[in-house]
């Protein structure tokens, strides 16, 4: 069977192979980085011919107490990390340090909005570690997906609760739905695009079709007008015909020539 294991909550999933966990078990799995400990969130049938690492156990009580160790150690490089920035003067904030569950490795996540020379900062934390040193750039959407915060709609942001994965966001999007291109409507607290404009895109786009645009001017029964407004989902439009409006259903095209 294929277990997707996360590492932390609502973090992004990762796939290994395993027999007999469950989902919410605690296991200790083999990465790239080294150990780590994660929980199972879902169980797949492995109907592609990929090779996955294998999840190497269950976690064990020791191992959980290992873990919360390391993410308090973690919190303390973090504001050591901060002290070297400061020290080093460096264009950089870092928002978050983890070490792998073997301590083989420890990984600083910073945004900056240029490109930084870090090799000293790596150094000087090499040697108070005596460890692997990572530092990785990350963009303001991740930086958003770590930190957390609540968006326009008064709920958790999604990146925070469930999106693993981030899918390209376009400015057509957004006017796909007929919304106003004002970027505190349209953006999230990372300051780019709304998650939640991919969500409802497809059906926008369905609707959408055949629809004439503000300002098309369409022949009706009353006469050829303008239209100055369109309602998608609903597929209708209004049109201005010798001053007078007009609603066209366009579910039936009544009135439509």
């Amino acid at each position: 069977m294929i277990y997707s294991v996360n590492f932390k909550d609502n973090g992004k999933s990762y796939y290994f192979i395993g027999d007999d966990y469950h989902i919410g078990d605690y296991v200790i799995v083999e990465t790239e980085r080294g150990l780590q400990y994660g929980k199972v969130n879902n169980i797949l049938e492995n109907k592609e011919d990929i090779e996955y690492k294998s999840i190497l156990r269950k976690a064990t009580s020791e191992d959980e107490e290992t873990y919360y160790k390391l993410l308090k150690e973690s919190n303390i490089a973090l504001s050591k990390c901060r002290e070297l920035v400061n020290k080093l003067e460096l264009n950089m904030n870092v928002i978050n340090a983890e070490f792998t569950f073997d301590r083989g490795q420890l990984l600083f996540s910073f945004v900056a909005d240029e490109r930084i020379d870090f090799r000293e900062l790596a150094k000087k934390l090499a040697g108070i570690y005596h460890t692997r040193i990572e530092l990785r750039q990350i963009g303001a959407r991740d930086k958003a997906k770590e930190i957390g915060g609540y968006g326009v709609c008064g709920r958790k942001i999604c990146c925070q609760r469930f999106l693993n994965h981030i899918d390209a966001i376009s400015m057509n999007m957004a006017k796909n739905q007929n919304l106003a291109l004002n970027p505190s409507k349209i953006n999230g607290l990372c300051g780019r695009l709304l998650c939640c404009l991919q969500y409802e895109d497809e059906a926008y786009q369905e609707c959408s079709y055949n629809l004439p645009l503000v300002g098309d001017v369409i022949k009706t029964k009353n006469g050829e007008g303008k239209v100055i407004s369109v309602d998608i989902l609903n597929r209708k439009c209004k049109v201005l015909v010798e001053s007078n409006k007009e609603e066209i259903d366009f579910n039936n095209e009544n009135g439509i020539e």
